[in-house]
């Protein structure tokens, strides 16, 4: 326990915490789309658990995740499973009544939480292992401490988008955003990308647009069929 009494130990800790402050904002707002049509009681466990079992899920990445950002199409893959994640929170709305249903739909959630959460992680994590710098004390702590962060923001996220509709949109065009900057900077496009720096924010803001405008018009087919 003598790293207690390090500064360099404290020191490091704090910038964990910050790196995950800023970092989990996008995290927060994933949490909020995947759990605000749940019932306010399965919300909160949706939140906790799938909050809790990111973290969990970042600590072991953190360990391997310089070597899986050198694979080539892992994150055109998981880039695509963004933008599809984005479009199903934007257009999903769980509906049905019971208890089973309630619970399925609140093990979706947490499902969809850790997938986003997994795949939006893989170049953050380096922040936080190079922080780290091999210490897991430290680095289990600094992420342990997060999860009432991404909790809180997740929290706040949903009682904001119950009162501003418009933030739904604004969040699965984000995941949009994430998703088309996860394609671009894999290892495969790595060459193109550093030719091309105007290609990171083209690829983003069309990840963007894809989501939301395909969400939008597949939410417009449906009110169409719905009213026919």
């Amino acid at each position: 326990m003598e790293f207690l009494n390090s500064a360099d130990f404290w020191i490091g800790l704090v910038k964990i915490i910050w790196i995950n402050i800023i970092l989990s904002g996008d995290n927060a707002v994933v949490i909020a789309l995947a759990a605000r049509s749940l019932p306010p009681e399965q919300q909160k466990k949706a939140i906790m658990f799938g909050s809790g079992a990111a973290v969990v899920l970042r600590i072991v990445l953190t360990v391997v995740a310089a070597k899986l950002l050198e694979l080539s199409f892992l994150q055109v893959i998981g880039g695509v499973l963004l933008l599809w994640i984005g479009y199903q929170l934007l257009t999903g709305e769980e509906d049905g009544d019971g208890e089973s249903k309630g619970n399925g739909s609140m093990m979706v959630a947490i499902r969809t939480i850790l997938i986003a959460d997994l795949v939006m992680s893989l170049d953050n994590v380096i922040a936080v292992a190079a922080t780290a710098q091999g210490n897991m004390v430290l680095l289990i702590l600094g992420l342990a401490i997060s999860i009432p962060l991404v909790v809180f923001g997740s929290t706040l996220m949903i009682k904001l988008m119950e009162r501003f509709p418009v933030i739904i949109t604004l969040g699965a065009a984000l995941i949009g955003w994430v998703g088309g900057e996860t394609i671009v900077n894999d290892n495969l496009l790595h060459g193109v990308a550093l030719a091309h720096p105007w290609l990171h924010y083209v690829a983003a803001a069309a990840g963007a647009v894809l989501v939301v405008g395909l969400g939008k018009f597949m939410q417009a087919r449906g009110a169409q069929h719905q009213a026919a």
